[in-house]
């Protein structure tokens, strides 16, 4: 393995600053997402994979959580409590066995798209085992032990806190990365965030759509750096609803900005799909009567935003051309330009292939599509669908189903936050998402909703309302719950 230095220095700095503010290594990791085309190095043995910095603090965070006594007792707990655990663990072996089986099972029998170690693009062949097949799968289980692992360390006091931190370091580290990659482009400097972009990707960072400078961030292309503001932008906007806090809010306006100017047409889909919940709850408070005043403010700021863009059109007939044509490049004619057939052929085929291999999957990295969905139907079979479609379930719900009781509002925030995080990753996914992986930023906020749901507050007060956590007692093998007052500090 090729050990990228950049890659080590930035893991440094990222160790550097939680061991400075005695943050745990779950943040780190959280943050490490934000370098989404910076790896650690390149393995030669696999075909020239390039692991992100993220598997480093993946590995650390594992060994932290088992790095301390009655360690089996806390799985047992887990296991015992958390019916997703079995889920995963079920997952992560069918996963494996999928990957090296199913490739040589049917090989020659479908197509599948790999990507070519030349060219650096993707081609259509037939079936056949591929160094993917390993990567991914390694991939899949690194995931699958850091949800163990995250269950393990949320049942210790401030893991919580240490999470919704991990989640606003992440969003801003993108945010400035962000409006670094657009100043360096628009002042003509270029692509400046180049040094960082390790991974053995097809960068695509110095695009222009419509003339308009694509917005790639640390990513390889517009199209995940839109995807993960996306993401920030569902976390940020449900925290600030929850909490009122104004620095959720700050940074929700920065990630918004930055999404309507990186011309990502993932990006802009995915926006209109996750608004439809925002305007049903709108629509709902106001024929109860019970406007929150962060609805509200959505309602008085539309009014002058069309009176704006209809007094522009209207002095300078031609001012809205470029958004005008942005619009009409990356979301109306996108299905017909020549990106937007290869991919959807990418969707035929993938299909196909599942119908190919009698619903069994092609394996995991055998092959790609253009959507979420699509990718784990084809590369995991009917049965690794059923179990992922459970786990999506469960996030979903939220945390509804736990037991009774008022849970803390700070939990709770942090709960829907990382919550609407990750279902708006999955929409974005669904959009564009070539593997059928949903990564750590789905089995995380799994872990948080899941591990939340345990943590009831019979007091009604919410004041000063303890924090709980799951612990195990030493003297039974009854499991009790301990009040923590203040573990969770109030807002960011």
């Amino acid at each position: 393995m090729q050990v990228s230095l950049v890659g080590a220095l930035i893991c440094t700095g990222l160790l550097a600053l939680v061991v400075y503010m005695r943050w745990s290594l779950i943040t780190a990791l959280i943050a490490s997402l934000a370098f989404g085309a910076t790896a650690i190095g390149t393995i030669t043995s696999l075909g020239g994979s390039s692991p992100l910095i993220f598997t480093v603090f993946d590995m650390l965070v594992i060994v932290a959580a088992l790095a301390r006594r009655g360690i089996w007792r806390e799985i047992g707990a887990v296991f015992v409590r958390i019916g997703a655990a079995w889920i995963v663990c079920a997952l992560m072996i069918y996963v494996c066995i999928g990957a090296l089986l199913f490739p040589r099972l049917f090989a020659g029998q479908t197509s599948a798209f790999v990507a070519s170690r030349t060219g650096r693009g993707v081609y259509e062949a037939a079936l056949a085992p591929v160094s993917a097949n390993i990567s991914q799968a390694g991939y899949f289980v690194l995931g699958g032990l850091t949800f163990l692992a995250a269950c393990l360390l949320l049942q210790r006091s401030g893991t919580l806190a240490d999470i919704r931190r991990g989640f606003f370091l992440w969003f801003s580290l993108h945010v400035f990365m962000g409006i670094l990659d657009l100043l360096g482009k628009v002042i003509g400097a270029g692509d400046i965030l180049a040094p960082i972009r390790t991974a053995n990707y097809a960068m695509l960072t110095q695009v222009t759509e419509a003339g308009f400078w694509r917005i790639a961030g640390a990513f390889s292309e517009a199209s995940s750096f839109g995807g993960a503001s996306l993401a920030g932008l569902a976390f940020t906007y449900t925290y600030w609803r929850k909490t009122g806090s104004k620095f959720a809010l700050g940074l929700g306006v920065a990630l918004f900005v930055l999404l309507l100017l990186s011309t990502s047409s993932t990006a802009y889909v995915g926006l209109a799909i996750v608004s439809v919940p925002v305007v049903f709850s709108i629509v709902k408070s106001l024929a109860s009567g019970r406007l929150r005043w962060g609805e509200a403010l959505l309602i008085a700021l539309l009014p002058p935003l069309l009176l704006s863009a209809m007094a522009a059109s209207l002095f300078y007939p031609h001012f809205l051309d470029p958004v005008l044509q942005l619009v009409d490049n990356t979301v109306i004619n996108k299905v017909t330009s020549a990106s937007g057939q290869e991919r959807s052929y990418w969707n035929y085929k993938s299909l196909q292939s599942f119908f190919d291999t009698g619903g069994l999957g092609v394996g995991l990295g055998s092959s790609r599509a253009s959507s979420w969905p699509i990718a784990v139907l084809s590369q995991l079979g009917l049965f690794g669908t059923a179990m992922m479609t459970v786990l999506l379930a469960m996030l979903a719900r939220g945390m509804r189903g736990g037991r009774v009781g008022r849970i803390d509002p700070e939990i709770d925030a942090i709960a829907s936050s990382v919550r609407a995080c990750a279902l708006s990753a999955l929409v974005a996914g669904s959009l564009a998402s070539g593997g059928a992986d949903p990564g750590i930023v789905f089995l995380i906020p799994l872990a948080v909703v899941l591990v939340s749901r345990l943590l009831p507050v019979e007091d009604d007060s919410v004041a000063e309302a303890p924090v709980r956590t799951l612990r195990h007692s030493p003297d039974s093998s009854e499991h009790v719950i301990q009040s923590q007052v203040g573990t969770v500090p109030g807002r960011a």
